[in-house]
């Protein structure tokens, strides 16, 4: 690229040691961190490993049955402070494909150690602020539990606008068995509904487009 005049000048003057050029702060990333995050829905726990050792562990508030928290292998990618007051005063954002997930502080403490919160990790304000300091973006974070939720729930009923792993995986069955051309994304889209109403109408069942018990069955991903 051709510079500019004034950005000719400047490189002109660095070149003449009148000053130095120097590159914008970045924000602080690791990508091999000797940290990672664990949560456990199920305990209300989120530890913090160096190493393979717990070296913190704090209480937590996860996503209630209707939005559950999503199950899997994340990293951090994002951190931020006060984003308002139901959020506390710190952000640590998750690369979750279908929305935006965090751990973050909140304004109903009480909430804490209970399913409440709509999928997001919810912590003592003080904890958070403490976690935030502690793991740069880059950290692996792991949240264990099944994408259908626990064995004594049922699945949730699912319809379009509905997001979630259990919609990634309702995809992936209906791209497998070459009804669902799209992205498995976990975003309960128009061609997601399209498709599942095709796959009702020729396995004998409602084409309603909801995902139901009797689509889980025919599915084959419960019994």
């Amino acid at each position: 690229m051709i510079p500019t005049n004034h950005n000719f000048l400047l490189i002109l003057l660095a070149m003449l040691g009148v000053f130095h050029l120097t590159a914008p702060a970045l924000p602080i990333i690791q990508d091999h961190s000797n940290l990672e995050i664990e949560i456990y829905p199920e305990r209300h726990k989120l530890l913090v490993r160096e190493q393979g050792q717990v070296i913190k562990s704090y209480s937590v508030s996860v996503g209630n049955p209707s939005t559950p928290t999503p199950v899997g292998d994340y990293k951090v990618e994002y951190k931020g402070t006060n984003w308002g007051p139901a959020f506390g005063p710190r952000w640590i954002g998750l690369n979750v494909p279908w929305g935006n997930y965090g751990i973050h502080g909140t304004n109903k403490p009480f909430s804490i150690g209970q399913h409440l919160s709509h999928g997001c990790i919810r912590m003592h304000n003080k904890d958070v602020i403490e976690l935030y300091k502690l793991v740069p973006v880059g950290t692996k974070v792991t949240i264990y539990g099944h994408v259908l939720g626990e064995i004594y729930q049922n699945p949730r009923d699912l319809a379009e606008g509905d997001v979630g792993g259990d919609v990634q995986l309702i995809q992936s069955r209906l791209k497998s068995a070459g009804y669902y051309k799209g992205k498995c994304d976990g975003k309960f889209g128009f061609n997601t509904t399209d498709s599942l109403k095709r796959y009702q109408r020729d396995h004998h069942l409602i084409p309603n487009g909801v995902v139901s018990r009797k689509v889980y069955e025919e599915l084959g991903l419960i019994e």
